[in-house]
């Protein structure tokens, strides 16, 4: 129980809240769309069901990833994702296109759409979530479990909400996406196959973050004018 009144587990909450919320942002428009074929007396259901059977998945998917993570390289090779992912974040992208979200005029059609969708979706997530509970030490999985719980009314009733905010606070998305580069960089620094090479140093593991979230903003810089050029041509 002393696990749960530690800084670094309510760090790891906070963390796991935010990158919920920053990499969630489309499970919120992909549930709407597959809800949206329900008689409304029954979209409600479908948006609890879906949301329900989308956590508990994604809480199994995250527990295989803690135990993935013990893998040599494979935290590099999840670092490296993050940093890309982190940058995505930052740089213009077009609008993905949601319209190929299937609906369905039935309940459990609609909760199974949801449930494939949020699936497709939730790689990033659960990479992050996985990387950013590791760092809290012991209770893992209740510490994902709680972060996604408190999580889910944030993104289901207040995603518009965060996005408006998000309009109005752009430091929110930049912060949220040196997250993403603080996480990748500790990550590549506790893999199992760099310990040889690496000193086991807290000060040196955290200069590593440092140096990811600093990493994630240098190439949103540089990819930045390639992505915005396209459409100043246009």
């Amino acid at each position: 129980m002393e696990a749960f009144l530690t800084a670094p587990f309510w760090i790891a909450v906070g963390q796991i809240i935010l990158i919920d919320i920053l990499l969630g942002g489309d499970n919120a428009v992909v549930i709407a769309l597959a809800c949206r074929g329900l008689p409304p007396t029954q979209r409600r259901l479908g948006i609890i069901y879906g949301t329900m059977g989308a956590i508990i998945l994604r809480v199994v998917l995250i527990a295989f990833a803690l135990a993935l993570l013990a893998v040599p390289y494979l935290k590099v090779v999840g670092g490296l994702l993050l940093v890309w992912i982190g940058v995505k974040l930052l740089v213009p992208h077009e609008e993905e296109d949601h319209g190929n979200i299937a609906t369905s005029d039935k309940l459990w059609g609609a909760v199974k759409t949801v449930i494939i969708a949020d699936l497709v979706m939730s790689v990033d997530n659960v990479l992050a979530i996985a990387g950013a509970a590791e760092s809290a030490g012991s209770h893992q999985l209740p510490l994902v479990i709680f972060g996604l719980l408190v999580s889910i009314p944030i993104i289901v009733a207040g995603s518009q909400i965060v996005l408006k905010l998000m309009d109005r606070f752009p430091i929110i998305i930049t912060l949220g996406a040196m997250l993403l580069g603080w996480i990748a960089g500790q990550m590549i620094y506790t893999d199992p196959a760099m310990k040889p090479y690496l000193p086991a140093d807290k000060a040196w593991e955290y200069a590593a973050a440092a140096a990811g979230a600093i990493l994630v903003l240098i190439l949103a810089k540089v990819f930045k004018p390639r992505a915005a050029a396209p459409a100043d041509a246009g």
